[in-house]
Formats: structure tokens, C-alpha cells, sequence
């Protein structure tokens, strides 16, 4: 699959006909399917909401008639930050193509980092003004998850269906695949909603939509949310633990932490090769592949440390990994389950990279990978830089872990303290 992916980024995928625009044989690789925590049976499911992606450079023009016409959404409210749509042409041109459908109802464009609440209820307030039937989110996650929580207020006021999203990242969020959104409540606070209905029903990767993002922005959140093999910690398979990922998921996971290691220093080297950015959203697709889960549950404890430092001090989703996910990684080395621990290891293999002989040893080593990825694109950061309090850090390792009572408590303060 990867190989095929890579000669064609002009393809559509359709859920419900289960047809793919591609060809050519998958490459299950011996150690995946003779893991000892691999089941042979199982379940796979897509989310109840998804028509279809569409991806390649330029896509935007075709697709989102498409969709709309898929979806009957008949008038948007097209949702993005400030920035995207004071500082380029990228919130324009979607307008553009919504008016041309005569399916647009308005923008709203103040959904500030975290997905605050004020800009929520505002936009929901436009939503209606407007008698919206749907969204198009353009941006980041923030955008991505407002829009959720827009249509998951919207539902609770009206106790109708809930409405369409279509979504068009312009970063590596991939927020765009799951049932569930966060957003910063008014006491500064992450709050979490979660539904089966709201998973965007369209989304659109373009990559030339991307050229404007700034870098920091592009690169960083690769390290928060992708990569879900290594993330059987950082938990953005949240729901269930690795044994019920479906075999087929897991090979791309692995696939997607190949191309993000190979494809993000590419990128970093040549910010506008477009062919390098359609592959990493490619990649993102395939770190968080759709898949219908029962319930939407805890995160993992770098995911959850980011949410609590994000939120309160300003920090972006991104950077928080940035800052947590190696260090992260290396206490697993002393605290983890030996399962847990072998499944880390492994990546090395995937990575091509040589054991050290040990489980323990290649747990480190992969931590030290991690900040190798993170140091080469550029994205080092402290919690100095962001004027954290060192008193505070009993408090931010309690919420990420439930309380002060949770054994590794000490050892995730002292990993914090390691951050100034």
C-alpha cells in the first residue's frame, strides 16, 4: 500500500462501498502478525459518519461540491483562526467555492488555540443566525474540534440529528478522524465531549492548502498525535488497548511511523515541496486511521500532561509533546508492563534500527529517537519558555494521572522538573 500511495496522491476513499482507488499488495510483515499480543479475531468498523476523503494537491475545487452535494449541506458556516484568514488566501479560496455552490452562510473565523468556549457559543450564535445545515472547518485541530463541539451543542439545543462537518486540515492533527473533540472551558480548564455522530463526515487533504501554515505549526503537532504504535502510550488509540486494534490498522500504523520519520526532516529541508506534504498527510491519515471504537476513554499519560499544561499556560498541542512524549517514553522504561515495554521496542524494528540487545535498552533508545526527530525539525522548547511555575508541576502530574495517589506520581514530577 505504502509504495502504491506514493506514486498516486489523486485518490478518493468511499467507506460504505468499500472501495479503495488503489491497487497492489499489502505487506504484512511476519513480526505483526506473529506478535504474541496480536488476536486473529476481531472486529473492524468504520466511523458511523464517514462518506469519504478525499486527497492530492489541488483537491479542494473538486471535492468539496462533492461533498456538499454527498452530504446536502445547502448552506456552511465556514469555521478557521485568525490567522489563516487575515494572513493568506487559503479561508478565501474555500469561501470562493462554497459561493459558487451557493452553499454559503458565513465565516467565523475566532476559534483561538485550545478551542476556547467563548468562541464556541459565538460561532454557534452565527451558526443559527445564519440557518446553517453544516461545516466546513479549515485549519488546525482547534478549528476541527470547535466545529465538533458547535454541532454537539447544536444537537443538545435542537435534540435533532447531528448536523455534517466536512473537514480541511491545513496541519498534522488528525483531528479530523475521531468521534471526539477538547475544548477549553471558562476557568481555563480542557474538557472533553465525545459522540459516535461527531467524526466529520468529509474530509479533504490538500496539500497546497498547507504551504501557508507555519512551520512550527506543521511539524509539530507529527509528534503530539501520530505515530500510534510508539502511542500505545501516548494513547491516541484510546479506547482500547493494543490486542483489539484490528491487524490491518496496525500495519498502517507502522507504515505511517516509517513515512513520518522519513518524510518530516524531507519536509523540514523543503517547506514547499508539495509532493513531501501530501505524503505526511497521507501518513496522519494512516497514524489514525477511522475506526469505530464503543467508547471514547483515557488518554495516555504525555496526551493527557498535554492537556493540562496546553490549556492553563498557553502552550500549543503540539509543543507539549514536543517537550513530553521522550521523556515520556524513557519512564516507560522503568515503569511499564513488559508487554507494554516490548511494544515499544519494536519500533526500532520498523524504524530499521538495531536492538541494543535488551527490551529496557530499546525503550530508551527509542526515546532517544524521539528527541533525535524533535531536535532535527526544530522544535525544541521548555517549560521556562513558557513561564510555568516549578510549583505547579504537583498539580499538572496529578490531573494527567487522576491523583497524587498513582504510584508513578514522583517519578512523573521529576520528569517534569527535567523540562526547564
Amino acid at each position: 500500500m505504502r509504495r502504491v500511495l506514493r506514486k498516486n496522491l489523486y485518490l478518493f476513499y468511499n467507506w460504505h462501498d468499500l472501495t479503495v482507488g488503489l491497487r497492489g499488495n499489502l505487506h504484512w510483515n511476519s513480526m505483526a502478525l506473529q506478535d504474541s499480543t496480536t488476536s486473529l479475531s476481531g472486529f473492524y468498523g468504520w466511523t458511523d459518519t464517514l462518506k469519504g476523503v478525499y486527497y492530492g494537491p489541488g483537491s479542494t475545487t473538486t471535492a468539496l461540491p462533492k461533498l456538499l452535494r454527498t452530504l446536502s449541506i445547502t448552506k456552511a458556516l465556514l469555521v478557521t483562526g485568525s490567522s489563516l484568514h487575515d494572513k493568506t488566501d487559503v479561508v478565501k479560496k474555500v469561501e470562493n467555492i462554497l459561493k459558487d455552490q451557493d452553499a454559503y452562510g458565513a465565516t467565523f473565523y475566532d476559534i483561538g488555540q485550545h478551542s476556547p468556549i467563548d468562541g464556541i457559543r459565538r460561532a454557534l450564535e452565527l451558526f443559527k443566525q445564519h440557518q446553517c445545515d453544516g461545516i466546513v472547518s479549515v485549519g488546525g485541530g482547534s478549528p476541527v474540534d470547535a466545529s465538533k463541539a458547535i454541532l454537539y451543542f447544536q444537537q443538545k439545543d435542537t435534540s435533532g440529528p447531528t448536523l455534517p462537518h466536512i473537514a480541511i486540515p491545513t496541519t498534522l492533527s488528525a483531528a479530523e478522524y475521531s468521534i471526539g473533540a477538547g475544548y477549553t472551558d471558562d476557568t481555563g480548564n480542557k474538557v472533553a465531549i465525545s459522540s459516535q455522530y461527531l467524526a466529520p463526515s468529509g474530509v479533504i487533504l490538500d496539500a497546497e492548502l498547507t504551504l501557508a501554515t507555519p512551520e512550527r505549526l506543521w511539524l509539530a503537532p507529527v509528534i503530539s498525535i501520530q505515530c500510534p504504535i510508539i502511542l500505545t502510550e501516548l494513547g491516541y488509540f484510546k479506547v482500547v488497548n493494543w490486542p483489539s486494534i484490528p491487524i490491518p490498522v496496525k500495519v498502517l500504523c507502522y507504515t505511517a511511523l516509517t513515512d513520518l520519520f522519513v518524510y518530516l526532516p524531507q519536509c523540514k529541508a523543503s517547506p514547499q515541496a508539495v509532493d513531501i506534504r501530501q505524503k505526511l498527510q497521507l501518513a496522519s491519515w494512516m497514524s489514525l486511521w477511522p475506526t469505530k471504537r464503543e467508547k471514547y476513554s483515557a488518554l495516555g499519560l504525555s496526551h493527557a500532561l498535554g492537556h493540562k499544561l496546553g490549556a492553563k499556560y498557553g502552550i500549543p498541542h503540539g509543543i507539549t509533546s514536543c517537550l513530553t512524549l521522550a521523556p515520556t517514553v524513557a519512564l516507560k522504561a522503568k515503569v511499564a508492563s513488559q508487554e507494554d515495554k516490548e511494544l515499544l521496542a519494536k519500533t526500532l524494528f520498523y524504524l530499521q534500527q538495531p536492538s541494543t540487545g535488551s527490551v529496557d535498552g530499546d525503550v530508551v533508545k527509542l526515546s532517544s529517537l524521539i528527541h533525535q526527530l524533535v531536535d532535527k525539525l526544530g522544535l525544541q522548547s521548555s517549560l521556562t519558555e513558557y513561564n510555568v511555575p516549578v510549583e505547579d508541576l504537583s498539580k499538572v502530574a496529578a490531573g494527567a494521572l487522576g491523583s497524587e495517589d498513582d504510584p508513578t506520581f514522583p517519578e512523573v514530577v521529576r520528569m517534569l522538573k527535567g523540562l526547564y
